[in-house]
């Protein structure tokens, strides 16, 4: 038995798109028969953000939503304050860059010299005094059941997207209650949650009652992201790093893995589940349509 898709995409503010032609390629390969196969893969392209004058970073990409990948990124680094005012954002498509200009004058040579590469794929970078900034972090103890955690799977799973379509590539979706909002993709989970966190900045959305889900392994490098944002809640269908579920426990967030059909494992903030359904009423998953995702 297959996973059958839900093409209804109208309740998402943002979807996937998997039929976008510039975010996958056509390739022409051979299978362990040696019979010719064809199949669609994830492009990667370098995109280079500067905040003012100054060169950030240089990301690989798949090149779709670039302002708020900027944006995502330079807030979830702390480069971007709260009450900086975001003045424009050009993006050059020729050029592969993304500026963000703001009212403030800023310098972040010293902190470009303490950055650390994460274990996430297609490499992210963390700075190194990132984790300075979760000592001012307060989550709000805002609950969420676990019929929305089963709903929100049962969703995103059967959503078509680049992961089901092509494999190689990571998701990351915010949620609220029992509804996904914005779906992003990525060739990075770091990237995906940059994404979300742009999105987030640009229409003003705070995340105090919202839920992040990850296709990817809840690392540390997603639990600071997802605390930084504000959002109490991290779910994901994969699995945990010691690390994650460390800085979890310390910040109070809830750290939610293995989600698969009924099942699900909690360890840090189960204080916020609210356990309103019987696991039993709900049905296992079924065997995946498409192409395996790497976790």
């Amino acid at each position: 038995m297959q996973l059958a898709l839900d093409p209804d995409l109208s309740d998402y503010l943002i979807a996937p798109d998997p039929t976008a032609a510039r975010l996958t390629r056509g390739v022409r390969g051979v299978d362990q028969d040696g019979a010719e196969t064809h199949m669609q893969v994830v492009e990667e392209r370098p995109l280079t953000i500067y905040l003012n004058r100054q060169e950030i970073v240089t990301a690989m990409t798949i090149g779709d939503y670039p302002e708020y990948l900027a944006l995502g990124f330079l807030r979830n680094q702390r480069m971007l304050r709260p009450d900086d005012e975001i003045t424009r954002v050009d993006y050059d498509e020729e050029l592969e860059t993304v500026v963000v200009r703001t009212a403030r004058q800023t310098d972040y040579e010293d902190k470009m010299r303490r950055k650390t590469r994460t274990s996430g794929c297609a490499v992210g970078t963390v700075f190194g005094d990132m984790m300075e900034g979760l000592d001012e972090v307060r989550l709000p103890q805002t609950p969420v059941t676990t019929s929305a955690l089963y709903a929100l799977s049962a969703r995103i799973n059967r959503t078509p997207s680049l992961y089901l379509a092509a494999g190689a590539i990571h998701g990351t979706v915010l949620c609220q209650d029992d509804r996904a909002l914005v779906y992003m993709e990525d060739v990075g989970r770091h990237n995906a949650v940059d994404k979300i966190a742009g999105w987030m900045l640009a229409e003003r959305v705070g995340g105090a009652d919202k839920i992040l889900y990850t296709t990817g392994r809840l690392t540390s490098e997603m639990v600071i992201k997802t605390a930084m944002m504000g959002i109490p809640v991290l779910a994901s269908r994969s699995g945990f790093t010691a690390w994650g579920v460390e800085i979890a426990r310390k910040v109070g967030l809830t750290l939610i893995g293995r989600l698969k059909g009924r099942r699900f494992i909690c360890l840090s903030g189960e204080e916020r589940l609210l356990r309103d359904m019987d696991p039993a009423s709900v049905a296992e998953e079924p065997r995946r349509s498409g192409r395996k995702g790497e976790a």
